[in-house]
């Protein structure tokens, strides 16, 4: 599934234009990501919790030359599941 049908499916079901469910997906996706920029988790019960993990800096190769490389430390976005969405999966 990709965004065009994700807003399909929300317009549907949500019995709302698919303008609308749009804009109204890239506000959550918005908020999501502000939140998770400023350091905050996002939790959604029953679906899971947006996180953000810190990378330490390490040391990595070019697969081309298989020179020593330095990776730099960085933020990533993690997810992890909740029960509701579970059991929905591992039906």
């Amino acid at each position: 599934m990709n965004k065009t049908d994700l807003i399909d499916a929300i317009a549907s079901s949500a019995d709302i234009s698919k303008a609308s469910a749009g804009r109204a997906l890239d506000a959550v996706t918005d908020s999501i990501a502000s939140s998770l920029a400023k350091g905050d988790s996002v939790s959604l019960v029953g679906f899971g919790t947006f996180t953000v993990k810190h990378r330490a800096a390490r040391e990595g190769r070019n697969p081309r030359t298989g020179e020593t490389i330095q990776i730099k430390a960085s933020n990533v976005a993690g997810f992890k599941a909740g029960k509701a969405l579970k059991d929905t999966i591992n039906r």
